[in-house]
């Protein structure tokens, strides 16, 4: 049995509350990666668009709305977050079950071209370096010649005074203009697995759940080690191209 439209509505609105805690400025994040997607994708009639680490269909659905013509994989390994995107988001993505950065994970998009650019906001920050490398590789051979990985997270600038300036400026953005009165991250998962119609999800979710990594792991390596990561896995040019605080946006295109 699904998951009905008015529970999935519920805990994604819930989602989208509690995820304003955690990425400074996340609605400007959102709207300068579909910036960023919308210019490599100028003149293609129906762009391919790849969605790593989608959660419930959050980017996904904002990607659409800005590019209605575009076709989106949207890919995730967590089968709760998963079927809430395809309930709630379902006309904004084909969503695919896959745990990025193991071994053939591209083979289970089913894809049959190379996407103009793949995406991600606040998602891939769990990977260590050599699977994240690998991954990266990955996406340069899936992408087609100018495709772009846009990648919203949390790039602290190299350890010293610099990288505590920058994440204190983060901070004091966040207590400005962030809510606090929703969720966390830890109450919104406690609330939804005590929902009965999410049961199910939640039994397959423990099952499939790696035995190290997931949701504790936490790497955050700084900015400097993802652009040599990228270029080390063929992204010929790797910047910033938006910041606050330690939140950036980061493009790395493809020749």
């Amino acid at each position: 049995m699904g998951v009905s439209m008015a529970a999935a509505r519920t805990w994604v609105e819930r989602w989208e509350q509690q995820q304003q805690r955690y990425a400074v400025d996340r609605e400007e994040r959102f709207t300068v990666i579909s910036d960023v997607v919308e210019h490599i994708c100028a003149g293609r009639t129906r762009p391919l668009l790849l969605d790593l680490g989608c959660g419930p269909g959050s980017l996904s659905a904002r990607l659409a709305r800005r590019l209605p013509g575009a076709e989106i994989v949207a890919v995730d390994m967590d089968p709760v977050l998963l079927e809430l995107g395809r309930t709630h988001h379902g006309d904004a993505a084909r969503y695919v079950d896959a745990v990025i950065g193991e071994n053939g994970w591209t083979d289970a998009l089913g894809l049959d071209r190379g996407p103009d650019a793949a995406v991600s906001t606040t998602a891939l920050h769990y990977l260590p370096a050599p699977v994240l490398l690998e991954t990266y590789r990955s996406l340069a051979a899936l992408l087609r010649p100018g495709g772009a990985l846009v990648n919203g997270d949390h790039f602290p600038a190299a350890e010293g005074p610099c990288s505590h300036l920058t994440a204190h400026v983060g901070r004091r953005r966040a207590e400005r203009t962030g809510d606090h009165r929703h969720d966390d991250w830890e109450s919104w998962w406690r609330d939804a697995a005590a929902d009965p119609e999410l049961t199910d999800l939640f039994e397959r979710r423990e099952r499939c759940r790696p035995a190290s990594g997931g949701d504790g792991a936490n790497h955050h390596l700084p900015l400097d080690r993802h652009t040599e990561l990228l270029r080390q896995a063929g992204f010929s040019h790797v910047a910033p191209v938006w910041q606050v605080g330690d939140s950036r946006v980061l493009v790395a295109l493809k020749d």
